[in-house]
């Protein structure tokens, strides 16, 4: 029965040892992960995000040149470009896997996929139509038209407000709502 004892001790030990070895690498790989960013940048150069390794921006770079452009289009192409950056998160995952913990066992292939349905691929650029010019509704008197005779002939001089008379304070009045004097 002894045999039995410590072939199960044994056993233990090895599984204990294949576990914290396992535990050590995978540390590695997040420990490795933590630090990686991704940057994206638009086509002409106006736009850079930079996400990091679990998709959250980090920075965001709009330079002066595009101050031409509609803000709606400024707005999608940050969207655009964050998706985009996001969307490299797996195949970063994916390498530093390879070089700390492998990719053949099930843990890995779970953590990827996770990955892959969290931050999918980007839509293709053709598939993003141009946002709308904006286009705002006001309704109120201001939207209204003055009648054809206000046109021509616009008032030169407002109509100023009448002052509103002062009241004159009585011995009565006090300095608070309360009643009485505040001298007693």
């Amino acid at each position: 029965m002894p045999d039995n004892v410590d072939a199960s001790e044994q056993m233990v030990d090895n599984w204990t040892k294949q576990i914290q070895e396992t535990a050590a690498r995978y540390q590695a790989m997040a420990a490795r992960m933590q630090g990686q960013t991704v940057t994206e940048r638009s086509k002409d150069n106006t736009i850079e995000v930079t996400i990091d390794s679990k998709g959250l921006l980090t920075n965001l770079v709009i330079s002066e040149a595009a101050s031409g452009k509609r803000m709606a289009e400024v707005s999608s192409q940050v969207m655009r470009l964050v998706q985009l950056a996001q969307s490299r998160i797996p195949e970063l995952l994916q390498a530093a896997m390879a070089e700390t913990v492998g990719t053949t066992d099930e843990t890995a292939s779970r953590v990827i996929a996770e990955a892959q349905s969290t931050f999918p691929e980007a839509p293709p650029e053709e598939d993003l139509a141009p946002p709308e010019p904006e286009r705002h509704h006001r309704f109120g008197p201001e939207d209204e038209e003055p009648p054809p005779s206000a046109q021509a002939n616009p008032p030169q001089n407002p109509p100023q407000p009448k002052p509103i008379p002062r009241r004159r304070r009585t011995q009565d009045d006090d300095d608070d709502d309360f009643g009485g004097s505040i001298l007693s």
